[in-house]
């Protein structure tokens, strides 16, 4: 289930809000995050343009948040001050 969320602060996200987010996120929340407008985020999202890869499902267009961080220039991990998983 993909929960839609907004931000205070008059729409701006801070890493820590990104990564609170869940696994996926609707197209609307990703456009969010990047600064991006709904209709314009629906609009790359259809022309397979969007800055990261977008999952469609039914009708539902969906955002892996692992993707969103790297886009941003976030490593989940070392970022967060836990460290990588060690086989």
């Amino acid at each position: 289930m993909t929960v839609t969320t907004t931000q205070d602060l008059a729409g701006v996200w801070t890493i820590d809000a990104v990564r609170k987010l869940p696994a996926t996120v609707d197209i609307e929340t990703a456009g969010a995050v990047l600064g991006i407008g709904r209709s314009k985020s629906y609009e790359l999202a259809k022309a397979g343009e969007f800055p990261v890869r977008v999952l469609r499902i039914g009708r539902r267009y969906l955002v892996p948040t692992n993707l969103l961080l790297k886009l941003l220039g976030v490593d989940d991990d070392t970022e967060s001050g836990r460290q990588p998983a060690t086989a």
